[in-house]
């Protein structure tokens, strides 16, 4: 069983280290508290305010083209309901999804894959969400190899483990984190366990962990051990984006990446 730590706990483990780094600041869906989520306006909007990557979300359309959603279907961003993988881009790409996010953004429609990457600026990243599944890790290496982007601006996170899995078999070369959400059990027990874990990284041979705030400082702890970096979400708080900072984090990611930019600031610890 993985026990929470208490504050006092959190505070003399990552006082060991001699300094908390700042940072990436990652924008959730672009600056999505500002502009509508998956689009690009919020990735602009995200650029300007100063985020070193954006985190975006993808599916696979009917047609083989990678789409920017995070649902499965329309209805949430657009009213009218249509199945990602069911339509065709040119289907997808008649629905507006800006003006459920005010008159400003009417007429917005569905990014692909190669939009969003046309936004990402030299030395900036981009943290790719797999929503669908393995089926589209061929068609997103090829995305990836006539973007004109750099290894180093490319990192993929998926839920699903055989979609890291794919990716690290067949392009190894890229970094791909494991997200995960921890959840505190009715007996006081958080789930997944740090054994299940270490297990699953190892596995799928990811480079590191993303996760929720709920994550264990023991879980933190050993993955570091175990060379595997570790990224927190989504935080819009600053005292606990601080908190997550002071523990390790690597990169934050945030709705309000203008937020986080201006007001979190490196922790010296002594």
């Amino acid at each position: 069983m993985i026990k929470i730590f208490s504050a006092l706990t959190v505070f003399l483990l990552v006082s060991l280290s001699v300094n908390a780094g700042e940072p990436l600041i990652v924008a959730h869906r672009g600056a999505s508290k500002d502009a509508p989520a998956n689009t690009i306006p919020a990735f602009q909007l995200a650029w300007e305010q100063g985020a070193d990557a954006i985190e975006a979300d993808f599916h696979l359309s009917k047609d083989g083209e990678i789409v920017c959603i995070h649902d499965a279907e329309t209805k949430k961003v657009a009213g009218t309901n249509l199945i990602v993988r069911n339509s065709t881009l040119a289907e997808l790409k008649q629905l507006d999804v800006g003006a459920i996010h005010g008159e400003a953004f009417k007429g917005t429609t569905i990014p692909t894959l190669a939009e969003v990457f046309a936004t990402i600026p030299e030395n900036k990243k981009i943290y790719i969400e797999v929503k669908c599944g393995a089926e589209i890790v061929p068609v997103l290496l090829r995305e990836i190899d006539q973007s004109g982007l750099t290894k180093d601006q490319i990192v993929v996170i998926a839920f699903k483990q055989e979609v890291i899995q794919q990716l690290k078999i067949k392009a190894p070369h890229y970094k791909a984190s494991w997200l995960c959400s921890f959840k505190k059990q009715e007996t006081g027990e958080i789930t997944p366990s740090l054994d299940t874990v270490l297990k699953t990284l190892k596995a799928i041979e990811a480079d590191g962990l993303s996760s929720n705030t709920a994550v264990p400082v023991s879980v933190i702890e050993a993955i570091g051990q175990q060379g595997y970096e570790w990224h927190a979400w989504t935080i819009n708080n600053l005292k606990a984006a601080r908190r997550m900072q002071a523990m390790g984090a690597l990169s934050i990611t945030t709705d309000v990446p203008g937020v986080m930019r201006q007001n979190l600031i490196s922790v010296e610890l002594q």
